[in-house]
């Protein structure tokens, strides 16, 4: 435990040094919000500050324009932990899910762990993840198989609760687009197929299924085209829906669910139907209760109290991807007062101020003691590991 200890006064020394220039990041990028994919000068931004801290940095990353990887000496310890870095914004309401302050937070925690390398025999790499609003980049790189490398990913998000972990909905979204034949709709009816009568059928089914659903899942649709004219029968139809539940397994089978309404309505409505993803699917986030009891630890260490609901759903999010590749782990930590919503105008009134730079100082002592205290300890190390491997 002393050995720890001391790692984590260095740490403590590094992030109170730095603080005010991530602060300064963070209500730059606050004044400054560029939406998902688009976020060039942000993550230019960030790259440049990374660099003159002695990271070496590459960007583009992964395929990914505004995606990046930092890391700092030679790369060559036996362990290797990522530090996630969010950083796109919302359109029109900016940085109303407090990507700024997590952003912040995830690079001061990787600044001061760069310091205590040696110490944990950990190489701490910063890995910039864009677009987590919309096509969720994380899920790009768990394809590529950038995780499996790593002994466990981590990052924060700032909320209205202190929150151990988050209950994370899977998430698909697909587009049904049905194929039929246009005629007349008053003088040659029976020479038509009507691809809109698919579309409904599709959506009749889904409406008989959802009450044989578990409470947790949700199925919601839309419809997207349905016809030009009502004097011709609709050639094309198209519907957009998207499938929620905790658990990826059930999710596959829901998938699987919806897939067939369609089948039944393109049959019934003797119409043919494709079928595509608009997104990669975000999966639920596995739990890593050996991790978790670090994180409590270090909450409590803080003096920061557990006041949240931790069996809400807190929504979506592509880690939940990252966790099917490693240990990661997703704590949040409270900026507003409670029942102040992410992505509502009030939270994005809250990220700039006092309490939102306290909160990157928290933020990042909770993410470097955690790492201190997984890599400074052989035995709860094992048995992180072996949690994820027996899931």
């Amino acid at each position: 435990m002393g050995h720890c200890s001391e790692i984590k006064e260095e740490i403590q020394k590094r992030i109170e040094q730095e603080l005010p220039s991530l602060t300064a990041l963070s209500d730059d990028l606050a004044d400054h919000p560029e939406v998902s994919g688009a976020e060039y000068e942000t993550a230019g931004k960030i790259v440049r500050l990374l660099a003159d801290r002695g990271f070496r940095t590459q960007m583009p990353y992964a395929g990914l324009d505004t995606a990046f990887q930092a890391v700092y000496g030679g790369d060559s310890h036996r362990h290797k932990a990522a530090v996630l870095v969010e950083f796109d914004a919302l359109p029109e309401l900016g940085h109303a899910c407090g990507h700024n302050l997590s952003a912040a937070i995830s690079l001061l925690a990787g600044i001061a762990l760069s310091g205590v390398q040696d110490a944990l025999d950990c190489d701490i790499h910063l890995i910039g993840t864009p677009a987590e609003e919309t096509e969720g980049a994380k899920c790009k790189m768990c394809d590529l198989g950038i995780f499996r490398g790593y002994d466990m990913a981590m990052m924060l998000h700032l909320y209205d609760q202190n929150l151990i972990y988050c209950t994370l909905n899977g998430l698909a979204c697909m587009l049904y687009t049905f194929h039929g034949k246009s005629t007349h709709a008053g003088a040659t009816p029976w020479e038509g197929q009507n691809a809109l009568n698919a579309a409904q059928l599709m959506l009749h089914g889904i409406d008989c299924i959802r009450g044989c659903c578990t409470p947790d899942s949700r199925i919601n649709s839309v419809i997207y085209k349905g016809g030009a004219a009502a004097g011709i029968i609709p050639e094309e139809a198209q519907v957009e829906t998207w499938v929620r539940s905790p658990d990826f397994a059930y999710l596959e089978k829901l998938i699987e669910r919806v897939d067939n309404c369609a089948k039944g309505g393109a049959l019934m409505a003797e119409c043919t139907y494709d079928r595509r993803f608009t997104a990669d699917t975000y999966k639920n986030l596995r739990r890593n209760r050996t991790g978790e009891g670090v994180i409590q630890s270090v909450y409590q260490q803080l003096g920061l109290e557990i006041n949240g609901d931790h069996g809400q759903l807190f929504g979506s999010s592509d880690i939940g991807n990252v966790s099917f590749e490693c240990p990661a782990f997703h704590p949040t930590l409270q900026l507003v007062d409670r029942g102040v919503a992410i992505h509502t105008r009030e939270f994005a009134a809250a990220v700039k101020g006092e309490r939102a730079h306290r909160c990157v100082a928290d933020g990042a002592k909770i993410i470097a003691y955690t790492i201190a205290e997984l890599f400074s300890d052989e035995e709860k190390l094992r048995q992180m590991k072996a949690e994820f491997q027996g899931q």
